[in-house]
């Protein structure tokens, strides 16, 4: 099969890094031109299902060289080892690319949302299990102040949980403040390869939500553009601004999330079958970043759906409403939920059910 995913990396400055740690789709994601991989807990948890039975001799050994674990404990030792697997298999890339690229996403716990220090003290031991590691931070209004605290501390950060240009210019900021602490300390200046996330696929899936609970009547294909056009927007801000750090397209609903962004100096990050599709669609590789969303169709938005504005302006929340913000809410309860049920698979491995 040829690849569009590997001429467009070769051919342009956007980066194409896998959603996911599965180590087999991670290696053939690597032959399309992926130079870096994420992962959240719901992408954990998928992926050790899917190989469930490699993976419960692992639980059980996990349980028997740490007898007192929890099985959250046992549940996250899991997911470190398999974030370590597949940072290995990007660590060469690390190397060429001088840590831009080739790096490997940690989320953090979710349950640690609202604690600052806890997030950084996690973000630390994280950063510490690869040397191309790079760890997921949610854009909340603690995860803000977690992202200055962290980047100070020698922390490459993802920043996850991430839907509005407001809240991606905000998680920036805090990493350029956090840079900039570093040299008035005078400690080492690298690479950091830091990434802020926006979520396009689920905006464009409460963009869809608002417009069904209000009873709205709208071009359904324009609520397609409303990841698309806040992705465009927040990187060329960041262009402008010159922020040190990337903007990653994440959570795929249509092939816009990639094609409408090739070209860009930024990170897509698609689903490893969502890759598949687009080479075996052939999606022409165009540099479209700078094509700007039909205005009549971002002008539709703004006046029909007031949650595009708070996602579009660049003030449309304040870090005071990060947390409330709709995508926001729904996002940290599924990635509770996924920790949930990574407990429910250790038990299960642990005290199977009676017969």
């Amino acid at each position: 099969m040829d690849s569009v995913l590997l001429k467009a990396t070769q051919s342009t400055k956007t980066s194409l890094w896998n959603d996911s740690a599965d180590p087999f789709e991670l290696a053939q994601s690597i032959a399309f031109g992926a130079v870096g991989a994420t992962c959240n807990p719901v992408i954990a948890l998928t992926a050790i299902r899917a190989n469930l039975s490699q993976w419960q001799p692992r639980l059980a050994e996990i349980a028997r060289t740490y007898p007192n674990a929890t099985e959250s404990q046992i549940g996250w030792k899991a997911v470190e080892q398999l974030s370590i697997e597949a940072a290995k298999l990007l660590e060469p890339i690390f190397n060429l690319k001088g840590g831009r690229d080739g790096r490997l996403s940690i989320q953090t716990d979710p349950r640690l949302a609202r604690d600052v220090d806890a997030l950084v003290e996690q973000a630390v031991y994280f950063s510490k299990l690869a040397p191309n590691i790079i760890v997921k931070i949610p854009a909340t209004m603690k995860g803000i102040l977690a992202i200055e605290e962290a980047t100070f501390r020698g922390v490459s950060v993802n920043v996850t949980v991430s839907f509005t240009v407001s809240q991606a210019v905000a998680a920036a900021e805090a990493i350029e403040r956090g840079l900039n602490r570093r040299t008035d300390a005078g400690l080492e200046k690298r690479e950091f390869g830091s990434v802020v996330t926006i979520m396009g696929g689920r905006l464009d899936d409460w963009l869809k939500y608002c417009a069904d609970r209000d009873r709205v009547l709208i071009d359904p294909g324009y609520l397609e553009w409303g990841g698309v056009a806040t992705l465009k927007k927040a990187h060329h801000l960041f262009v402008e601004r010159g922020y040190r750090s990337r903007i990653l397209s994440a959570a795929f609903r249509n092939f816009m999330h990639w094609s409408e962004l090739v070209g860009g100096d930024l990170v897509v990050s698609p689903p490893f079958d969502w890759q598949l599709r687009i080479n075996e669609n052939a999606i022409p590789v165009e540099n479209r970043i700078d094509s700007p969303v039909d205005p009549l169709i971002v002008n539709i938005l703004q006046e029909r759906i007031p949650d595009f504005n708070r996602a579009y302006d660049v003030d449309g929340l304040s870090i005071e409403e990060f947390d409330s913000f709709g995508p926001t809410r729904r996002t940290l309860r599924q990635f509770l939920e996924a920790n949930a049920q990574l407990d429910a698979l250790v038990r299960d491995v642990l005290v199977p059910p009676a017969n």
